[in-house]
This record gives structure tokens, C-alpha cells and sequence, in this order.
């Protein structure tokens, strides 16, 4: 015989884990070294960054892809010297995290979880390139997705108006 208290049995929080990571395209082109120039350069560097998330045919598989585009020109000239682009997948198992929240939470706390990995391979990368080591910015993904809510609001409001 069980006894029951008349509680309701208490939410399960969020379990999430990595099942695999991996490089899924990446692109680095040094135009600095193809343009055969040399010396001191000042670099200004772009970075722009993009989420994919979707759902795996295996129950509570879901993989998100952070893709970065990294471009780098000289402050003096505006030429560019450099332009890496990086498609980082993770596949992920993610359970206890309701329907209405599992969106924000793909494209927010899976990418944080990412984003060490892609900081090193960028680092990596440009190092291996011939240019100082590009240790990216931490990227806040919460107003990442803020700014994506509000772009495409803006969009459908403005289709809604012509």
C-alpha cells in the first residue's frame, strides 16, 4: 500500500548532456598571406554569429549549431586579411524541460555550452594562420536570442503592414 500526502510530486529539474560535438564545416582563408603583404598590421575584426537548433529522430536528441563568421581587415587600409567560418554542431539529450521553455533553452544554454570549444578552435585557428591568437569575447546568447525575438517581430509586423 502507498501513501500519498496530497502534494503534487515536484518538477524534475532540467538534465542536459553533450553526446557529441563536432566541427561540422570550417573555412579559414588568409588573404593577408595570399596577397603576398608583410609587416605590422591593426586588425578590426567582425564576428558574427548565427543558431540552428532541431530535433534528432532519437527521444530527447537535439542538435544545435553555432555558426560563426570571423572577419578580419586592417584598420589603416580596409583590407582584409583574414576570414574564418565555423559551423560547431553539439548533439544534446535533454530531458525535464518543458515544451514552452525548450526553445530558449537550445538556443541559449546548449550554445553556452558550445562556445568554450568554438573560442579555442578560433584561437587555435588564427594562431596557426600567422596571426595573433583571436580569443573571442564572451557572447551572451540570452541577448542573443532577445535581439532574434525581436528582429523577426519587427519583420512580421512590417509584412502585416504592406
Amino acid at each position: 500500500m502507498t501513501e500519498t500526502n496530497g502534494a503534487a510530486e515536484a518538477p524534475q529539474a532540467p538534465k542536459m548532456n553533450i553526446l557529441a560535438q563536432f566541427i561540422r564545416d570550417m573555412s579559414f582563408e588568409n588573404i593577408l598571406a595570399q596577397k603576398g603583404v608583410s609587416g605590422e598590421v591593426q586588425p578590426d575584426v567582425q564576428v558574427q554569429v548565427n543558431l540552428d537548433a532541431k530535433k534528432r529522430t532519437a527521444e530527447n536528441q537535439y542538435e544545435v549549431v553555432m555558426k560563426l563568421k570571423v572577419d578580419s581587415k586592417s584598420k589603416t587600409g580596409s583590407d582584409q586579411l583574414f576570414l574564418l567560418e565555423l559551423d560547431y554542431a553539439g548533439v544534446f539529450h535533454i530531458e525535464n524541460v518543458p515544451e514552452e521553455q525548450l526553445h530558449p533553452f537550445l538556443l541559449i544554454e546548449c550554445p553556452r555550452m558550445l562556445f568554450p570549444f568554438v573560442r579555442r578552435i578560433v584561437s587555435d585557428v588564427s594562431r596557426d594562420g600567422g596571426f595573433p591568437p583571436l580569443n573571442l569575447e564572451t557572447i551572451d546568447f540570452l541577448a542573443l536570442y532577445r535581439n532574434e525575438l525581436a528582429r523577426r517581430a519587427a519583420q512580421q509586423e512590417a509584412v502585416g503592414q504592406a
